[in-house]
């Protein structure tokens, strides 16, 4: 009998953006299991309630794909007893270190000239462009690791929208799971209980009026247009989802039946 996970969210305080992808339906006629594949945000300010509550999921692996400065900003993972932690950063932690520092610090002058007129959106779409195409030892060692022993797992980067979003997609790809239903998990980051809080050094008013708010939303929102890019540039590299599986990541045949037979009901 399939585990039935209850509604998570009120137990968790600190983590933001936690499910369970259970449920979600194959091409084939099948569904994720629940209780095998979680993704989330951060865990760095997990207080103790929601660390038990992780804890008491049975997690084999948590996979951090945050890169260095994430973790020197937000701290480390809280520790879970006998869960294995693996940090993949899929981005470079120099890479766009003074945008970032802009979104925080900059005036509404310096936000315009960044992020108005679409250039916000465009950035978000060639970074899950690069993500697809240059992380691919990355995405390679995560479902090598799921195929041999690593779940139930647990997978976040600091929001829990991009870069888990995208091995979330990934993984899901793997087993088959239908495209629309892949979209449809990825956008449930946009709940307002789900968002990352954008944090902006000065606490003025200014600092989050509605037209700052406006100009950083492309980077706070999960669009569908950004997961349909990683999939063009799947398509557009290697030809298809089944030819960047096994050319890019390594992913056998073989090895995507024993994705399969642990991921799926």
């Amino acid at each position: 009998m399939t585990q039935q996970v209850p509604s998570t969210e009120p137990e968790l305080t600190a983590v933001r953006n936690f499910r369970d992808v259970g449920g979600l339906p194959t091409v084939d006629g099948r569904r994720v299991k629940y209780g095998v594949l979680f993704r989330s945000g951060h865990l760095a300010h997990a207080t103790a309630d929601d660390a038990a509550f992780l804890a008491s999921l049975g997690l084999h692996t948590i996979f951090d794909f945050r890169n260095a400065a994430d973790q020197e900003l937000e701290g480390p993972d809280v520790e879970l007893p006998g869960v294995r932690n693996v940090n993949l950063p899929l981005t470079d932690p120099a890479d766009g270190s003074e945008f970032w520092k802009m979104v925080r610090d900059g005036d509404l002058e310096q936000l315009r000239a960044l992020l108005a007129d679409g250039k916000a959106a465009n950035r978000m779409i060639n970074s899950y462009r690069a993500i697809i195409k240059e992380r691919t030892a990355e995405h390679s060692k995560v479902l090598h690791s799921l195929a041999e022993d690593s779940v139930p797992a647990l997978m976040h980067c600091a929001a829990g929208k991009d870069r888990a979003g995208l091995s979330i997609a990934v993984t899901l790809l793997a087993v088959g799971v239908e495209r629309e239903a892949i979209v449809a998990d990825y956008l449930e980051s946009n709940a307002t209980h789900r968002r990352y809080k954008v944090h902006r050094s000065s606490s003025s008013a200014s600092a989050y009026s509605p037209e700052v708010m406006e100009l950083l939303s492309p980077l706070f929102d999960a669009r569908a247009e950004y997961l349909t890019a990683a999939f063009e540039t799947i398509e557009e590299t290697w030809g298809s989802v089944d030819a960047y599986l096994e050319k890019g990541l390594g992913v056998t045949p073989e090895l995507r039946n024993r994705l399969r037979e642990r991921l799926l009901d």
